[in-house]
């Protein structure tokens, strides 16, 4: 009896210009693909279904994608093969092969311009939220109203006219929410573009996990210490704001 072509296993394979791999990272963290090299083409294989229909691919300039049938590379939906498989080609791991790196920069505060590119982009996956940054003068009047026991599990520090508040539950206060991943604080809903790239900038900005790495929406992060956190209560907050006016 002849074989059920509807349930084959597709294997996708995919070719891009050597001088457009660049691009390849906005699917350096597909772990499955493997990545090769073949004169002035780079060759990948190795996509699920889902990836195959990624808009991450399809974004991708030059980029080919082709179904593996009996050794024939067929371009979607093609009935006539494109070309031959290609044989002898040493395939690794595509973020094994395409190794992130930083340039030195004087990324410290947000709005101080920067050399390195980080960029976010919106997450396809739910984080719940665990720090709030509010503007003081919004929640000054609010929060020596609250209760205690919605106080007791927060941890806070003042930057500059604001004030961050990490710990659940979140205070109902007007502001914008993070979530954590590893040490950082990341706008909710947002991700680093390349997600591998976290422990790298750990590395350089965290080196010696001594706080928490917030950031923006452009990309521009400030280290916030461990020691600058204090347990939140009306007590904390009213010292706080005095001594700001006395400065």
């Amino acid at each position: 009896m002849a074989e059920d072509s509807s349930k084959r296993l597709k294997e996708f394979w995919a070719e891009i210009p050597r001088t457009d791999e660049d691009f390849l990272g906005s699917i350096r963290d597909w772990k499955n693909v493997q990545i090769a090299v073949d004169d002035d083409t780079v060759w990948l294989k190795g996509f699920t279904d889902e990836q195959a229909e990624a808009s991450e691919i399809q974004q991708l300039p030059d980029f080919i994608l082709y179904e593996l049938r009996d050794g024939l590379l067929f371009r979607k939906e093609a009935l006539v093969p494109s070309k031959k498989m290609r044989t002898a080609l040493l395939w690794i791991p595509i973020d094994k092969a395409l190794q992130l790196s930083l340039p030195p920069s004087n990324q410290n505060y947000f709005g101080i311009h920067e050399q390195v590119q980080i960029h976010l982009k919106e997450s396809n996956e739910e984080h719940p939220v665990t720090a709030l940054l509010c503007n003081i003068a919004d929640i000054k009047d609010r929060i020596v109203a609250l209760p205690r026991f919605k106080l007791e599990k927060i941890q806070w520090t003042l930057l500059g006219d604001q004030a961050l508040f990490v710990g659940v539950p979140l205070l109902s206060f007007p502001g914008k929410t993070y979530w954590i991943k590893d040490r950082h604080l990341l706008p909710a809903g947002l991700d680093f573009e390349f997600k591998n790239v976290s422990p790298l900038l750990q590395q350089k900005y965290n080196k010696e996990q001594e706080g928490w790495l917030l950031w923006d929406e452009n990309g521009n992060n400030l280290l916030i210490k461990e020691t600058d956190f204090r347990a939140l209560s009306v007590s904390s907050f009213r010292l706080t704001e005095k001594s700001r006016e006395w400065n």
